[in-house]
């Protein structure tokens, strides 16, 4: 009893993931807001000509899929959450292939290295409904969903939306929710983490803005882009809900990015992905 208890203490000391892993409900962060980036595996097999672009046009036609821990004094946010369900993948680490998707490490376990377990969560977002953004969503219903009205109503509505699997975040009907209805929403109120209105890929598309003292503005741009050479252009997938809608959702957030100089990080994008660092090392 009495070396497990030392060992308890040491990990509790030491490590920063102890307090998920321990089954302990973790802190708010104290100090500046963090971002984590996590690697939910990668999309191979993909035709750029669904993005109206040609293979030599882009550097690699595949894409990588991630999603986003924000830790704030005032709590965290999760934002999406792969196309991989944690259930699917191995504990060995190998890698699992599904369909176009390939990953290896599961949400839960990139979490737990950070230091957090899905009861941490205070927050939950999707950029949007895609299947490739939702596949561990059910295990986040117990935080606040953060979601536009027109999104929500497509999630639920009688036919399933195109481009979804409903099973994966069905849990998230009954989840304590905030509807958005197409203005930024200042999620922790002190302008640090501001969800925005993107509108076109999807209903009601949104993207992240988190301001960090030493890394400065990131916006977190979902599928407002799928790879960089769609920017400055104006090709846009042919699955788009509304192309027009999301050439002005382009417009103005360019607009914002020139008038704050924040940096836009495309979801989907491997070169710049590989670029990251990943939980559990964060910017700040």
């Amino acid at each position: 009893m009495l070396v497990a208890m030392s060992i308890r203490k040491f990990l509790v000391v030491m490590l920063g993931a102890v307090p998920a892993l321990l089954g302990q409900s973790r802190a708010p962060q104290s100090g500046p807001v963090r971002l984590y980036v996590f690697d939910n595996g990668v999309i191979r097999g993909i035709d750029p000509q669904l993005f109206q672009l040609k293979k030599e046009e882009v550097a690699t036609a595949d894409m990588v899929v991630a999603s986003y821990l924000i830790v704030h004094p005032k709590g965290t946010l999760l934002w999406d959450t792969g196309a991989s369900p944690d259930s699917a993948l191995k504990s060995d680490g190998s890698s699992v292939t599904q369909g176009l998707y390939t990953a290896v490490k599961t949400l839960r376990s990139q979490l737990a290295a950070a230091g957090y377990a899905p009861k941490d969560v205070t927050y939950f977002g999707l950029s949007h409904y895609h299947s490739d953004h939702t596949a561990n969503a059910n295990d986040f219903a117990g935080a606040t969903w953060l979601v536009q009205r027109p999104e929500r109503d497509a999630m639920f509505a009688e036919k399933a939306p195109p481009i979804a699997q409903q099973a994966r975040y069905v849990a998230l009907k009954d989840a304590k929710t905030q509807i958005l209805i197409g203005e930024d929403y200042d999620v922790f109120g002190d302008g640090t983490v501001v969800i925005k209105a993107a509108y076109g890929h999807t209903p009601g598309h949104q993207v992240l803005l988190v301001k960090l003292a030493r890394t400065g503005p990131v916006l977190l741009a979902g599928d407002l882009y799928h790879y960089q050479e769609e920017r400055g252009t104006s090709k846009t997938p042919s699955f788009e809900f509304s192309r027009d809608q999301s050439l002005a959702s382009r417009e103005k957030m360019e607009a914002f990015i020139k008038k704050t100089g924040a940096q836009l990080w495309i979801e989907h994008d491997l070169a710049n992905f590989n670029k990251l660092k990943k939980s559990p090392d964060y910017y700040d």
